[in-house]
């Protein structure tokens, strides 16, 4: 479980290692740019009911803390998809990374007539 350190805050926000890189992409990508936005997500279960979010400025100090030693691969899909929401008026809302696990059709060769 990675942690993510937000302002001045006391309270650490736990974030999944994998899930935490791929925010830390997206998250450093806007702010690169000067950009704000606001990183939501569902209380997970062991915390009181609800959600929250956090507004994310340039000014405000970040602290990405990893669990793993190694840094996961990042899917594609899920950036993009974490970007799309980053540029949209209600920010960057924490999701669960899909994964496509759909087995392709079999390639059948045509029937030759002798």
């Amino acid at each position: 479980m990675g942690t993510l350190y937000y302002g001045q805050s006391a309270a650490p926000i736990g974030i999944e290692d994998r899930a935490l890189a791929h925010v830390k992409f997206a998250i450093t990508a806007k702010l690169r740019r000067g950009e704000s936005l606001t990183l939501s997500w569902i209380h997970p279960d062991g915390q009181p009911r609800g959600r929250s979010t956090i507004w994310v400025n340039p000014t405000i100090p970040l602290r990405f803390v990893f669990d793993e030693r190694e840094a996961p691969e990042l899917s594609r899909d899920w950036v993009e998809e974490l970007m799309r929401s980053a540029n949209s008026s209600g920010g960057i809302t924490l999701v669960e990374e899909h994964i496509d696990t759909q087995v392709p059709e079999p390639v059948t060769q045509p029937f030759a007539a002798a």
